[in-house]
């Protein structure tokens, strides 16, 4: 089991209290963080019991050098270092001196020179002034003092009446004052030059002029931050708030410098079982709450300050424990063993002390109530991101369907559109719609408003308007009508419904019939092109309502022909249902055109309605898919 810092580094100190030697600190742990933990801890505590080996030999014997160490280690070291640093705090106590060191001499050396010099002070009386002898006061003549005090008569002794500089003429006096300061008019009295107002500083583009006294300083126009104060040569550097005294560390702590700002570190150093809060106050460590079991089996652990006890108990074994068969100590249950399978069926139990633990097959997770494997609902913990339309749970695992008009695409979770018209569900014509389909009828025939599947027959003859159909008379045939002439003197004219006496052939007009109208119901197509069209099938009517199909058809030499781009005009009519409202814009019908995958002459292809969209209910949407454009 892995074991943790805490537990690495009590192996560390507990080793060199035994053997005060780091050199064959056995490792108890092969992870890294652990060797070097409890090697650190070792040399650490190595490190305290030299510091106060040398702290008692200064107390005891008032030097260091007498001490003879076994060799060159870094303890002996550790050793003489606080030996040297108490001495120097006993020298600074004895003379009077504060207890507070120079900060060069380290921080550790600090502490040491603190404590050495705090002791003893109370109950020691520096006051000698009662012992001293009285001395009788004598007299003094003048030459004599003027011999013993050559400057007695000097005008400048003391400063003179100069706030700064002062030189004795002899007569009389002179004062002047220090760089950066200028004379006031009263001779005596110097203010400071400032030297930004005046325009005698140097500072650079970027920079901004500070006055101080005496002299000015150039400041960078982006502060330094908290922490950092600006150079003569406009870098950053470190304030060292525990010199200058800006901290607001308690009397109770030193002062350490840190880049940017400073720490409080404690003077008082707690005892071992004690651990120092942020306020420098000791707080005992609860040995038995650590995870390194410091009573043996069989015996309870009881804190006490600053250390603990160890008390014998009777075996009393926790879950996943019993006791063994001579009832002296407690030992695992392995769970895993039985043949109940406490993860569950399929799934792999692994037995730990005192414990067990499950692993899971993929669409289970372990249920720590439960303590066994549960299925993971994948549908209901990841909503919307499995499946393109319905998930279904499955124990272990999940699949995904398609609402109607829908079905599974290949990679089973998106849902691609259904064509439904593969299965031909309309009595003629089908168009696919996205989810769903749509019928209609060929010319002649409407959709039935009971299932709007099946075509009706229209009875052109019966309209209305259907006695104005044809000339003479009309039939009504499935799909269409006819219409007749009278039997003798007339025949049926070209458009077939009126009679006319005389026989009119139809050839190579009928094209530019087809193609006049269109230019009529067309706005992108230029006139000049329907000349040169002609009838895919010469057998279609002529009508409107018919499907049309021009391809072009160039003369020879017929340059502008050739360059024309427009290539090919078809005309289709489409009959639209009418049996349904529609609540919102919806694609009724698809008409696909195929284009080349690399059109040389950047084919393309323009839809338009000619006709039936008198309101504008009906709009044209054109886009690509598959290789195809489709309006």
């Amino acid at each position: 089991a892995d074991l943790s810092v805490e537990e690495c580094c009590d192996k560390g100190v507990e080793w060199a209290n035994k053997n005060r030697i780091c050199a064959s600190l056995p490792l108890i742990s092969e992870s890294r963080e652990c060797s070097m933990t409890q090697v650190q801890c070792c040399r650490s505590q190595l490190e305290k019991q030299s510091c106060s080996d040398g702290v008692e030999f200064a107390h005891a014997r008032e030097e260091c050098d007498s001490h003879i160490a076994q060799n060159s280690t870094c303890e002996a070291e550790y050793f003489k270092t606080c030996c040297y640093c108490c001495l120097l705090g006993k020298a600074a106590q004895v003379q009077g001196q504060s207890c507070e060191p120079n900060p060069k001499i380290g921080y550790q050396c600090g502490i040491v020179f603190r404590t050495c010099c705090g002791k003893g002070e109370e109950g020691i009386d520096l006051s000698i002034s009662d012992y001293a002898p009285k001395k009788e006061p004598v007299e003094i003549s003048k030459e004599e003092l003027d011999q013993e005090d050559p400057y007695l008569h000097d005008g400048c002794r003391g400063g003179g009446p100069c706030s700064q500089q002062c030189r004795d003429t002899g007569s009389s006096y002179v004062c002047s004052c220090f760089v950066g300061y200028q004379l006031q008019p009263d001779g005596i009295t110097c203010e400071d030059i400032n030297e930004c107002i005046t325009g005698t500083h140097n500072c650079g583009i970027g920079q901004t002029c500070v006055n101080t006294l005496g002299s000015f300083r150039c400041q960078r126009d982006t502060s330094c931050g908290t922490g950092y104060e600006l150079t003569d040569d406009s870098r950053c550097k470190d304030i060292d708030e525990c010199e200058t005294g800006t901290h607001n560390c308690p009397p109770d702590f030193i002062c350490q410098n840190t880049p940017g700002s400073f720490r409080c570190r404690p003077k008082l150093q707690c005892m071992s079982g004690f651990i120092q809060d942020a306020l420098g106050n000791c707080i005992d460590i609860n040995e038995c709450l650590s995870t390194n079991m410091p009573c043996p089996a069989g015996q309870i652990c009881i804190n006490t300050d600053g250390s603990f006890t160890c008390q014998r108990i009777s075996p009393s074994c926790g879950r996943g424990y019993h006791l063994n068969e001579d009832g002296t100590r407690c030992v695992d249950v392995d769970e895993c063993s039985s043949s109940n399978q406490p993860c569950g069926e399929g799934h792999i139990c692994i037995n730990a002390p005192g414990n067990y633990r499950c692993e899971c097959k993929a669409g289970y997770t372990f249920d720590v109530i439960s303590r066994t494997c549960i299925d993971i609902n994948e549908c209901r913990r990841y909503p919307g991101r499995l499946c393109a339309h319905k998930c279904e749970n499955t124990p272990g695992s999940y699949y995904c369907t398609c609402t109607m008009g829908f079905k599974l695409s290949a990679d089973g979770r998106s849902c691609e559109d259904l064509n439904e018209c593969e299965s031909n569900p309309c009595s003629q014509e089908c168009a696919n719609v996205y989810g769903s389909y749509q019928c209609y009828c060929r010319r002649g025939f409407q959709l039935s408003d009971i299932d709007g599947i099946s075509c009706e027959d229209i009875d052109e003859c019966a309209l209305p308007t259907g006695g104005h159909i044809c000339s003479f008379r009309c039939i009504n045939i499935p799909g269409s009508f006819q219409c007749t002439c009278p039997s003798t003197g007339y025949r049926l004219a070209p458009n077939a419904r009126n009679c006319q006496d005389f026989f009119e052939v139809v050839g190579n007009k009928l094209c530019f019939y087809a193609g006049a109208f269109l230019v009529q119901n067309t706005k992108y197509l230029i006139f000049s092109l329907y000349m040169n069209l002609f009838l895919v099938s010469l057998s279609v009517r002529l009508e409107k309502t018919d499907t049309i199909r021009c391809v072009k058809s160039c003369r020879p030499n017929d340059v502008s022909c050739l360059l024309d781009p427009v290539h090919t005009i078809s005309h289709t009519v489409i009959s639209l249902p009418t049996f349904r409202e529609f609540t919102r814009p919806e694609e009724i019908i698809f008409l696909r055109a195929i284009t080349p995958t690399y059109p040389a002459n950047q084919a393309d292809i323009i839809f338009d309605i000619t006709e039936g969209n008198l309101r504008d209910s009906f709009d044209i949407i054109k886009r690509y898919m598959d290789g195809m454009t489709v309006g």
